[in-house]
Parts: structure tokens; sequence; C-alpha cells
């Protein structure tokens, strides 16, 4: 199993907010809602996306950006337009003077905007992620604020199915959005992994290693088994102090350590599934008791599982979202055909 696939076979987008907003220039709206991701393409037309913090970039039909947050950002026709719409946290939509135009401005299922539409009138699509864990803490704070995959042939299938279905109000529509944001999501992140000189994170370039890689896989593929620094180096086929030193070299902290890491994350996850226990996430994960995890969790992450599950944990959460660096990424074109 490799990093990116361990980080997101488990969670992913799980009640996401979706919506079709049809506007009319000159249109500019300042989302506010601290979502720590959102996926944002267009269907016609274009738009700036315009952090507060890095650069700004212009996407067109078929572009795929994906913003990391917390922090707020504005999307307009123009750069020079005036903010005329805030989205809040409870993507509640308000004009500048604070009128709600969540409601008068409902166009059908999922549907938001200006009915009639103009010359030059743009339609986007968002989806906005919910709670950080939904696509794993290590790769979401790794992130930079914006990127940007152009068009190709892959995603012009992908948008064009979620355009006709976000409208849509069937059984299981929920999950089937769901899914295809997922794709949209996972198609930018595998390209930004890709990409030469992108500052993907050091525990993915490390699966290229030849001695790093083959352990990495070990740790994701069975995080809950007894690793040694012993067991993982016999198993790779070099000294322990080999694989000690290297892979601290290549990840930036020595195996245990990610290994504990990973578990945290994992248990995090878990965590927030109504049926499960504490006890029954330490086994899974790798803990011989809910003591243990509790213990652990509480070290590295300054809260009890039990607080975190409660969401006393959520302020922190969005901290650690906010951690990657502010710039703006857009990826080499891919290829059409």
């Amino acid at each position: 199993m490799d990093t990116l696939t361990g980080l997101l076979e488990g969670p992913g987008a799980r009640g996401a907010f979706l919506q079709k907003s049809l506007l009319n220039p000159p249109w500019a709206m300042r989302i506010e809602d601290r979502a720590p991701l959102s996926v944002v393409t267009m269907v016609r037309g274009s738009a700036w996306l315009l952090p507060d913090a890095g650069e700004r970039v212009r996407i067109s039909p078929g572009d795929v950006a994906v913003v990391r947050g917390p922090e707020p950002y504005t999307v307009a026709d123009s750069p020079q337009t005036p903010v005329q719409i805030r989205v809040g946290p409870d993507q509640r939509c308000s004009t500048q003077a604070g009128e709600d135009v969540s409601d008068s401005m409902l166009l059908g299922v999922r549907t938001w905007g200006e009915g009639r539409q103009a010359e030059g009138s743009a339609v986007m699509l968002s989806g906005t992620y919910t709670a950080p864990t939904e696509i794993g803490r290590r790769l979401l704070g790794a992130l930079p604020t914006i990127v940007v995959r152009p068009a190709g042939a892959a995603d012009a299938a992908l948008i064009a199915l979620l355009a006709s279905e976000i409208s849509r109000d069937e059984p299981g529509q929920e999950i089937v959005l769901n899914r295809l944001l997922d794709l949209l999501l996972i198609g930018v992140l595998r390209a930004w992994l890709a990409a030469p000189g992108s500052g993907a994170p050091a525990w993915h370039r490390a699966q290229s290693d030849p001695v790093v890689g083959p352990a990495l896989r070990l740790l994701h593929e069975d995080p809950a088994y007894g690793w040694t620094v012993e067991e993982l180096a016999a198993r790779t086929g070099v000294s322990r102090a080999s694989l000690a030193r290297r892979f601290t070299e290549v990840v930036g902290e020595p195996p245990v350590a990610y290994l504990t890491g990973w578990r945290l994350a994992l248990a995090a996850d878990l965590l927030r599934e109504p049926d499960a226990t504490v006890a029954t996430v330490a086994r899974r994960v790798g803990y011989g008791s809910a003591f243990a995890l509790s213990a652990a969790f509480k070290r590295v992450r300054g809260v009890s599982p039990q607080q975190f599950r409660s969401g006393a944990a959520a302020a922190a959460g969005a901290a650690a979202a906010a951690c990657g660096p502010p710039r703006t990424v857009v990826l080499p074109e891919t290829e059409t055909a």
C-alpha cells in the first residue's frame, strides 16, 4: 500500500457541502466558512481565486482547484470586483449590508445564484470538506494554500458528471456526489505529489527510496503490528543502524516516531465513528489498552480521545490544517487525449 492510498482509502467526503453557483458579472464572493478544504471548478466562464496570503490564480472551465483552509479567500470574476456576497461558517450567504440571501437566491436542489443568466455568466461547482480528518491531517497540513490542476480529459468527464448529478435529488445521491468529489480531489493530489518541485512532503518522496520505501509500506499495511526497528530492518534487508539513519534522513523523523504519528492519525479518524470505543480503536491501531492509547494521544495531540471526539479539539484541528505554506501551485498541463 502506498502512502497516498493509506491516507485516503478510509476517510473520505461524508456529508460534504456541494453546490452549483450561477453568477452574473460582475460578481465576487468572500469565503469565510473556515472549512479545512474546498474543491472548486468552473463549468462555464472563468474565476479568480484570491487568497489573503499567496498568489492569485485564474481558473477556466475544466480546471480543478483545491483550496486549503481555514483562512478566508475571495473568488470573483475579476480581481478588481468588490465583494458582494459573504459565505459564513454555517454556509449562509449574506450581502455586504448583512442581508441573508441564502434562501432568496436558492434556485433548486444544491443550486444557488441568479436565476436569469446574462451574457458572460459563470457556472461554478464547489465542494467543501467539513472535517479535517476526512483526507488525513498529514496530507492536509502539507498542502499549499491553492493547488490548481489544468483541464484534462479525465477531469472533464468527472466535472460533466458532477454538474449533471449535483442538482438531482435521488436516493443515495449524497453518496454519489461525495464519491465524485473525492475523485476530483484525488486527481489533483496525485498530480501535485508527482510534480517536480511541488513541495510534496518527505514521506511521499520517500516511497521511491530503495530502503525507506519498503519500510513505509510495511508500516502502512499493518500499523497495528508491534513493529520494531530491528524487524523493519530485517524485512527490508538492511542493518538496524542503516534503516534508522536513512529513514530519519529521508522522512525527517525516526521510524518509531513516524509509526506513532500514523497510528494516532488513524485513531483520530476512527474516533469519529459513532459506535467506536477507545478500547476498540486502541486495538485496531496497535495499542494494548484504552489507557495506552489515551496516554499517547494526549501526549502528542494535547487532548484525550474523549475530548477529541466531543469536539474539544476542533480549534486545534483547524490550526493543524493551516500549517502548510501560504503559496499557490499551478500544476503542469496533463494529457487531454
